[in-house]
């Protein structure tokens, strides 16, 4: 099967969601609780993931990413 993502990399907003969530001085599991207050499960671990892009972001979860950083979607996904 192809991948749309070249090399490793499962994700294209990890590094716009570690800029932004330490720009609001919030931890990962801060990051996780906001989420979860939402009804989008993100343990802490999943959130290093994404941040580390070893794990892919769901549509639902990039919006509520976006939702909790106070961003806008388009800010997470510029490369």
């Amino acid at each position: 099967m192809s991948r749309i993502i070249d090399g490793n990399d499962m994700n294209i907003v990890g590094n716009n969601v570690r800029k932004f969530r330490i720009a609001k001085k919030m931890s990962q599991q801060k990051l996780s609780n906001s989420l979860e207050l939402m009804g989008v499960y993100v343990c802490r671990g999943s959130v290093s993931r994404i941040e580390d892009k070893s794990r892919t972001v769901t549509d639902i979860e990039l919006y509520a990413l976006a939702k909790v950083l106070d961003v806008n979607i388009n800010d997470l996904i510029e490369l």
